[in-house]
């Protein structure tokens, strides 16, 4: 196994389940991959990325349970039903506690900040995706489906195009419909608990893989150099295998891998895993000078890049005095200056929280913060992008990972799913 991320590490516990020794290769000091703790001197055990699950997640949240035997899940994670608050107040959408399909429609139904003509339109677009089963004509954008259903200003404005950076990372503009239909499919088209929203109450590394890793032959501070497939074995910088799952990202795939036959498949794989763009996140962890409370655990912040206030979503973290603020697909923002761009945040969540109906006391100061810019978070989730499938040309080898065919964006879900089904296809091989 090469890779201890989410993905590499859900693959050598399926590897283990079925009684095959694995050995995984990481290049880091701990497991986790991009969802992995950070130590802060200043806040101690943070993210490298705020995450946020569903209740649709549910093998990664299978694992969990599974590594934390007798650990309520409450202690784990904060589960919450569907919900998107702006910090202003000015919007805002609840799902009610009823079945599905009938909760998400009622949650546009009622939802504070869209006209009745905005939520008819909504609704429409829902009630007719759901006839066609979630599925649209190839190639088209998030953008051309939105357009192509009415959709209103207000209602992409607030509903449709933050969830579509959230969980694709990428402009409604240039984003896959179908991978975005996926999402709404398996959250409001599943039992109610599906769309359920679950933030990590300890830190990522915490939360499972740490407890995985513990189970399995670790060999941390690895960079592999080769992969060189054989038909009779797998050679890992010279050691001998019998099987190979390659968990990495596919620039780090391409890097590593050797064949000793068929180099013109080794060719058409190579020209997939370099076609993929990358798009980055920034996350930025904020201590403030006390404890202070927002409104709601995650509020979605207005963005308005002329003032500085570029977050997108802020998290209450489990240490009431910090805040988690996320900005998708945040490459303009690299070039910022790093104070600047603290000030700026500061500034937008405290003049937004301060109009919200709920409002307390300001917002603190902050004290410290740590900004972490994952340059190559996701892949961009465009349409047309040639995925690869777990299974390759050559038997004894595996890829796993986000950015494998999953049907889902880069989330956590299907890096988790992905390693799963890595897994079987070396299982079918050994047995």
């Amino acid at each position: 196994m090469i890779g201890a991320g989410w993905t590499g590490l859900a693959a050598a516990l399926a590897l283990r389940d079925a009684g095959v020794h694995c050995t995984v290769f990481e290049a880091a000091p701990l497991p986790g991959g991009r969802a992995r703790r950070v130590d802060d001197k200043n806040m101690g055990a943070i993210d490298n990325g705020q995450h946020l699950m569903l209740g649709a997640y549910t093998q990664t949240l299978k694992l969990i349970r599974s590594l934390n035997p007798g650990v309520p899940e409450a202690e784990l994670l904060l589960r919450l039903p569907l919900q998107l608050e702006s910090a202003s107040g000015e919007f805002r959408m609840r799902a009610p506690t009823v079945m599905a399909p009938l909760h998400g429609l009622l949650a546009i139904m009622w939802a504070h900040g869209l006209s009745i003509r905005d939520k008819w339109y909504a609704i429409r677009m829902v009630t007719s995706l759901r006839k066609q089963h979630w599925s649209c004509p190839p190639l088209q954008t998030v953008s051309q489906l939105l357009n192509r259903h009415h959709q209103t200003s207000a209602a992409i404005l607030r509903l449709w195009q933050p969830l579509c950076l959230a969980s694709l990372n990428t402009p409604i503009e240039q984003a896959c419909a179908q991978l975005f239909l996926n999402v709404l499919r398996d959250s409001l088209d599943a039992p109610a608990a599906a769309s359920d929203m679950l933030v990590p109450r300890v830190d990522l590394t915490r939360l499972w893989p740490a407890a995985a890793a513990q189970q399995l032959m670790m060999r941390y501070r690895h960079i592999v150099s080769e992969v060189l497939i054989d038909t009779q074995h797998v050679e890992v910088d010279g050691e001998s295998f019998e099987a190979c799952i390659i968990a990495t990202p596919p620039y780090a795939a391409s890097r590593i891998l050797r064949v000793t036959h068929n180099p013109q498949a080794l060719d058409i794989l190579q020209q997939q895993l370099q076609a993929f763009t990358y798009r980055p996140i920034a996350t930025l962890t904020m201590q403030l000078e006390q404890d202070w409370r927002m409104p709601c655990p995650l509020m979605m912040l207005d963005e308005f890049p002329e003032k500085g206030h570029y977050g997108q979503w802020v998290f209450a973290c489990a240490a009431s005095n910090q805040l988690t603020i996320v900005v998708s697909d945040a490459s303009d923002f690299l070039k910022h200056d790093r104070q600047t761009f603290v000030a700026g945040i500061a500034q937008q969540i405290r003049e937004q929280i301060a109009r919200h109906p709920r409002a307390g006391h300001p917002m603190p100061a902050v004290l410290a913060h740590r900004l972490i810019v994952e340059k190559r978070a996701t892949f961009s989730a465009e349409p047309g992008v040639l995925r690869p499938a777990n299974s390759t040309a050559w038997p004894r080898l595996a890829l796993a990972g986000d950015w494998t065919d999953t049907g889902y964006p880069a989330v956590l879900e299907g890096a988790v799913q992905s390693g799963q089904a890595a897994a079987r296809a070396v299982i079918e091989l050994l047995a």
